[in-house]
């Protein structure tokens, strides 16, 4: 029985043609946070992870765990390793790739109105990373989300990291699996 399968692909750095999708008009990361510490929903399910997490993590617009409502298949956060990983091009991407799984499901879900809080029975089938351009994860970086579908139990996502100064860095998607509690 395959648990796991992995394909990667490698490039050397080379000049070339060069262009990306404007960052979108988002809260700083205090003003987001200042929502977020005001959510009294999200903060009773997510406060200690919310405190220790190695990566630091502040959805824009987010739903209350307990007490979900309906909204468009789409959301941004803040997110960055809370310590300084240094330079180095692969540590940073690593990280970036482990912590680009966070919330990219939840996206499918919040037309719905529900979160995996209610029971809903979630798991990542499918997650693909594409780096455009290097960056440090130490510092902020925008991650945009969107689930243009859903159906048979499976959400599909898809998601645009940019750097705190507007480049993009990163493209995600994502199959999941988002079964309804029995």
């Amino acid at each position: 029985e395959q648990i796991f399968n992995m394909a990667c692909s490698f490039q050397v750095s080379e000049a070339g043609f060069d262009h990306q999708d404007k960052l979108p008009e988002a809260p700083n990361p205090e003003a987001a946070r200042a929502v977020l510490l005001a959510n009294a929903g999200y903060m009773k399910q997510a406060g200690a992870w919310f405190e220790t997490s190695p990566i630091e993590f502040l959805p824009i617009d987010p739903n209350d765990e307990t007490a979900p409502t309906v909204k468009p298949p789409a959301q941004m956060a803040w997110f960055r390793a809370r310590q300084d990983v240094g330079e180095d091009v692969v540590m940073n991407q690593a990280l970036l790739a482990y912590a680009s799984d966070h919330s990219l499901l939840g996206t499918a879900l919040r037309p719905h109105g529900v979160t995996w809080a209610n029971g809903v029975q979630t798991a990542s089938l499918d997650h693909v990373v594409w780096f455009h351009r290097p960056s440090n994860f130490s510092r902020w970086h925008l991650y945009v989300q969107d689930s243009p579908s859903a159906s048979g139990a499976r959400g599909f996502n898809r998601g645009a990291i940019y750097r705190h100064d507007g480049a993009l860095v990163a493209s995600t998607a994502q199959e999941g699996l988002m079964r309804k509690p029995a």
